[in-house]
């Protein structure tokens, strides 16, 4: 189930200001060759869009729940400014493997910090603030990250989380994931502590600010 159809999202994509660095195309080419379920990766829709926030925000500490091949966070990471720092945690040495290499081949790979481990156990050892966190990582455990997060972000942070949309099978739920998505959501609406809007970007996308 698509939330966006395919030539409409092209057509934005067309209407983005830049298009897909040479490096970024590499990059997704080889998580399509050499992933299980290259879908995970955010496009360059998503990724521009990630890059704009962090940009609007000015942050300089930007935190990653899931890092996938390393996409999301290298367009974060061209976002922030040279002394930035983006901190990216994951339990997949193998995917994680590919992000290094590519993230090696751009001038802002050095920016990016990987934390391999259960992302809960490598929350309790970062200070913050962040200004931006980024989750998309698996899904049973978002409201678990949002709130070992939210502690950690500056007033007027963002907490922006991925998949809200789960294919649209927030709709009709029926396996564990579907019902923690919609657990999820309901939690972000009913906390007092930000304003937070959902966009029909990709798979959904829920924007959050901490008051």
């Amino acid at each position: 189930m698509h939330i966006v159809s395919e030539k409409i999202e092209q057509y934005c994509e067309k209407h983005t200001t830049g298009q897909p660095s040479s490096l970024l195309q590499a990059l997704e080419k080889e998580t399509y060759e050499k992933t299980a379920i290259p879908q995970m990766q955010v496009g360059y829709l998503e990724g521009a869009f990630l890059k704009m926030l962090v940009r609007l925000i000015a942050a300089k500490q930007v935190l990653e729940i899931g890092t996938f091949t390393g996409y999301s966070a290298l367009m974060m990471a061209e976002g922030l400014s040279e002394y930035g720092r983006l901190v990216t945690c994951d339990i997949d040495p193998t995917s994680t493997e590919i992000a290094r290499q590519f993230w090696g081949l751009s001038p802002h790979g050095k920016k990016i910090e990987l934390r391999l481990g259960p992302a809960i156990k490598t929350l309790e050892t970062l200070q913050g603030p962040f200004d931006l966190v980024f989750l998309d990582a698996d899904k049973e455990n978002y409201i678990a990250y949002w709130e070992a997060c939210l502690p950690k972000v500056r007033s007027g942070g963002l907490i922006v989380a991925d998949n809200v949309l789960w294919t649209g099978r927030v709709l009709d739920p029926k396996d564990k994931s579907d019902h923690a998505i919609v657990a999820f959501n309901q939690h972000v609406k009913k906390d007092f502590r930000v304003e937070a809007v959902m966009i029909p970007l990709r798979d959904g996308v829920t924007v959050a600010r901490k008051v």
